[in-house]
């Protein structure tokens, strides 16, 4: 907690030195120099935190969190003043407790989310059921064959080497091996469920599009890229069953 408030008061800070600054720049344009690295690090610090303090203000204000820039600058200028209306025992006390409103609203919005989340993929699932050329099995695991190959299927102990890409609903792209111009390598028994049951579908050689109910992917969790009740859409394509490295013979 005490790394906050100095973050949050080192953001204010910059915040004041910037608005004080201003009617001065209104007079007079000073050249900020930029020639020795002193004065690079200055600067960069100034930045960092300045970026920093940015970003933090529009989170906060997203979730209807809303501070007033200028008791921040007052606040600044009363406390190098030695003059700060507030004792530092309290001011701990309102920053926690803002602390603890920021997580509390945070939750409630990845709440939220989640809820739209699992409502709009059981709406996108039962539309897409209905394509042709789309088969759900007992599961509710969706699959289209986008190209047949005759290949041996793999076993849930098998590991296999594939080709994918990974997408959300909007089609946005959380993850390609494709984009990495390298096949991914993995045991099938562990990867998410709605994996391990579609690549024993697959034929070595075919080309499947998987449209995987959140409850065979990740669930609940919120993975960042992938927020929490996703429905994923995979392209994957099944290149190989890796067969077991022969064992070591024995030394002599």
């Amino acid at each position: 907690m005490k790394k906050t408030i100095k973050l949050s008061l080192v953001a204010a800070s910059v915040l004041a030195l910037t608005a004080c600054n201003q009617e001065a720049a209104k007079q007079e344009v000073k050249e900020v120099k930029l020639e020795t690295e002193a004065q690079q690090q200055a600067y960069g610090i100034g930045a960092s935190v300045g970026t920093y303090l940015n970003k933090d203000l529009a989170e906060k204000s997203d979730l209807g969190i809303t501070l007033e820039q200028e008791l921040m600058i007052r606040g600044f200028k009363d406390a190098l003043a030695g003059e700060s209306k507030l004792e530092e025992e309290k001011i701990r006390e309102v920053l926690t407790a803002l602390d603890a409103s920021v997580r509390s609203k945070q939750e409630e919005a990845a709440k939220a989310a989640a809820t739209k989340n699992k409502e709009e993929g059981e709406k996108y699932l039962a539309d897409n059921a209905k394509k042709e050329g789309v088969t759900v099995t007992e599961s509710g695991l969706q699959y289209e064959v986008l190209s047949a190959a005759d290949g041996e299927k793999p076993a849930e102990t098998d590991t296999v080497k594939v080709h994918y890409k990974g997408t959300l609903l909007d089609g946005s792209e959380f993850d390609s091996s494709y984009s990495r111009n390298e096949p991914t390598t993995f045991p099938l028994n562990r990867v998410i469920p709605g994996w391990t049951e579609g690549l024993q579908l697959m034929p070595v050689g075919s080309k499947y599009k998987f449209t995987i109910p959140s409850e065979l992917a990740y669930g609940e969790r919120d993975l960042g890229k992938i927020p929490a009740n996703s429905t994923l859409v995979f392209e994957v394509e099944l290149l190989e069953i890796v067969e077991p490295k022969a064992e070591a013979a024995d030394s002599e």
